[in-house]
């Protein structure tokens, strides 16, 4: 058995806009959280965060999308949010992280699923794609990547990367909050956005001290050119290939001004898809924080225009 801290639940009391009911799953001994909101039979809307975030990221395009007749399940991956957080950093892989969501898709039986994928989302949710596809009957790619001569990693990716080594900045500082509270301070725009203190500890408060953040810290040091088996870059390759052949609706909602993953990369990346359509908010990476609303409203739009 793995060691795990198990945040408590009062320190989530600064979660505003959060009332949904948790639910758990257990994978290997390791409790994990997810989302359950909106009708039972309802098609399913699986909203899947990255670094350094949790489930509260798509608070505000929940309620939207139940509105819209949709079954929302937003998991919190295993070491994020209200999930279990395995202590030992070397636990922790994309591997891993795919293995958990694979099986807590399979669990709940879900199907006729719409994908909606940013940062670390991408790789660990394509990948359910790839090997489940009947599942799936859209995707929604925002702001992420997968590993491949397709892409070329921006230079703010390295210098990321680089901080979170050890003697580097995000190393000694180990701030979760630190992020969200530096985004809004950079891009505070969009409809409902945080203020920066709120952000802070609205994300920092699933990681009491250093070693309860073993799974933020672990993702930026899996970025394949820096950790290319922890990565899972040779599995990303081939998700990437067999995702080529895919003919079902696929939408890029994208972040205009997000300096890790530009408006360039993610129009390149839907030129590889006749179906694809493309569109760009005046946000950062962390487009859901700051234009939750008008997401859900340019998807729903999409979806109409099927």
């Amino acid at each position: 058995m793995v060691e795990i801290y198990r945040t408590p639940d009062e320190r989530f009391s600064c979660w505003m806009e959060y009332p949904f009911e948790p639910h758990y799953i257990d994978w290997k001994g390791i409790r994990m959280h997810y989302v359950d909101e909106g009708p039972s039979d309802g098609h399913i809307m699986l909203l899947l965060h990255g670094m350094p975030t949790s489930s509260y990221l798509y608070r505000r395009m929940v309620p939207d999308l139940v509105d819209a007749g949709y079954r929302c399940i937003a998991p919190d991956h295993v070491g994020f949010g209200k999930s279990d957080k395995v202590l030992d950093d070397a636990w922790y892989s994309i591997e891993r992280h795919s293995q958990a969501l694979t099986h807590l898709i399979q669990s709940l039986s879900l199907e006729n699923i719409t994908l909606l994928c940013q940062d670390w989302g991408g790789p660990i949710g394509l990948r359910q794609v790839a090997d489940m596809p009947d599942r799936f009957e859209r995707l929604t790619i925002m702001n992420t990547w997968l590993h491949g001569p397709w892409h070329t990693y921006s230079d703010g990716l390295r210098r990321w990367n680089r901080l979170w080594h050890e003697g580097g900045r995000m190393d000694e500082v180990q701030g979760c909050g630190f992020v969200l509270q530096n985004f809004l301070t950079n891009y505070p725009n969009g409809s409902t956005p945080l203020s920066p203190d709120a952000a802070y500890d609205a994300y920092e408060a699933p990681f009491p001290d250093r070693a309860s953040k073993a799974g933020p810290r672990r993702f930026p040091l899996s970025l394949p050119f820096d950790n290319p088996e922890g990565g899972n870059a040779e599995v990303q390759t081939k998700n990437f290939e067999a995702l080529r052949s895919w003919h079902r609706p696929v939408h890029f909602i994208w972040g205009l001004r997000d300096e890790t993953f530009n408006e360039d990369w993610g129009r390149k990346w839907a030129s590889f898809y006749p179906q694809a359509t493309f569109d760009g908010v005046d946000a950062g990476h962390f487009l859901q924080e700051t234009h939750g609303p008008e997401i859900v409203s340019l998807l729903l739009g999409r979806i109409r225009d099927e």
